[in-house]
């Protein structure tokens, strides 16, 4: 029998040593497809605690079993991490992973290394208090996602690598349970004009000027996207303009806008394609659309390509692995659970968006200082999240 005050007391034990090893993912920098230090720090904590098995697969990401049991449940943070920015914005040093006043500070504290302390030791206590059962739990820790979220959870399903019933992702939810996130998606835009000397531009067309009224109407395109009551609205927004042009005294013959496009319910790669195309016809120009593609070895060196489309999804409320989690939260702390979204994009875009698998969100930390320099997650968190992540295996496998 599951004792939730049992399982809090165990996790309140290991405060200590979750907070140590959160602060030593800190110390050493993971920006994208530079993992691989984290990595091997993730493999000699699981060793250290005692997983049943430990690999790292083709990509790079890292995989850590407890229990041999029927039922496969993933839960999964990314360990790279964006990078710091400009260093004198920050007031403390990113990579000490500074305690001070219950908070852990540093890059990845909240975004999101904190789930993967709290998923290491979730793994400690299930061992510690015989909690198994007829499940394996893989406690996954994923690379890429800053650079391309969902491509690791891609090739993990899409190449065998894990067939898990269900995913938890533990991105920075403030402990709330979050059920979706709008998709996303990245479009190019290319405008072709004809270049000539800068001293007479009437005799050639001007590929900037051509793009100014594409932006302009991309602008307005923005206030007509699509709503959401749950996941709120759909956006679009030019994340970078660029041009090309034989010489500062001339006229650039080509420019090009990259867009960021958020998609809510309802909302597809057609549709969004069609509503830019529909833009560049309201400017009355014309122009080449494409949905752009990553292709970037990981620290391994694999290169796994994909389309930069990633799909919205929302898990119903009423779903077995929702209700599961809202009663894991209710035993564990014995308050009402919170349950919301996340503004920004998960992995999940390929668990459930892509692969329909059911995915939910628990994490340590509040997302609102993901990518910061106020980058932090409070220990508090740390433990609730590894009682949980301990808890929930259990309650979800008497409830589905």
């Amino acid at each position: 029998m599951m004792d939730p005050k049992q399982i809090l007391a165990r996790a309140e034990k290991y405060a200590p040593e979750i907070t140590q090893f959160l602060r030593d993912m800190i110390a050493i920098p993971s920006e994208s497809c530079q993992e691989k230090g984290v990595i091997e720090c993730i493999k000699n904590e699981m060793q250290k605690v005692g997983f049943d098995e430990i690999k790292i697969d083709k990509m790079g990401n890292i995989l850590g079993r407890i229990g041999k049991g029927k039922r496969v449940i993933a839960m999964d943070a990314h360990i790279d991490t964006v990078g710091v920015g400009d260093p004198k914005a920050w007031k403390i040093d990113p990579f000490k992973g500074k305690l001070e006043n219950g908070i852990v500070y540093g890059r990845g504290a909240s975004d999101q290394e904190a789930g993967m302390a709290a998923m290491v030791y979730a793994g400690k206590i299930i061992k510690d208090l015989k909690l198994e059962g007829d499940y394996t739990l893989w406690v996954t820790g994923t690379v890429q996602e800053e650079d391309c979220d969902g491509l690791c959870w891609q090739y993990i399903l899409k190449e065998k690598v894990l067939n898990p019933e269900m995913v938890i992702i533990t991105e920075p939810t403030n402990l709330g349970i979050y059920r979706g996130h709008r998709g996303r998606m990245e479009i190019g835009v290319t405008t072709k004009g004809v270049s000539c000397h800068g001293s007479a531009p009437e005799r050639g067309v001007n590929a900037v000027y051509m793009m100014a009224k594409v932006v302009n109407e991309i602008e307005k395109l923005n206030t007509r996207l699509a709503d959401d009551s749950f996941l709120g609205k759909g956006t679009v927004t030019v994340s970078y303009i660029d041009c090309k042009t034989p010489s500062m005294c001339a006229v650039p013959d080509r420019a090009f806008i990259h867009l960021d496009r958020r998609l809510t319910r309802g909302e597809t790669k057609e549709i969004a394609v069609a509503e830019v195309k529909d833009a560049i016809k309201r400017a009355g120009v014309e122009a080449e659309v494409e949905v752009l593609k990553y292709a970037v070895p990981s620290y391994t060196n694999f290169t796994y390509e994909t389309e930069k489309y990633f799909p919205t999804w929302v898990l119903e409320e009423d779903h077995v692995v929702c209700k599961s989690s809202v009663e894991t939260f209710e035993k564990l702390f014995g308050q009402k659970a919170r349950v919301d979204k996340w503004t920004f994009s998960t992995n999940g875009i390929a668990t459930m968006g892509m692969m329909g698998i059911p995915t939910i969100g628990f994490g340590p930390a509040n997302e609102i200082h993901a990518h910061s320099v106020d980058d932090q997650c409070p220990v508090e968190h740390l433990v609730k999240a590894a009682a949980f992540y301990a808890a929930f295996p259990t309650i979800y496998c008497q409830r589905a």
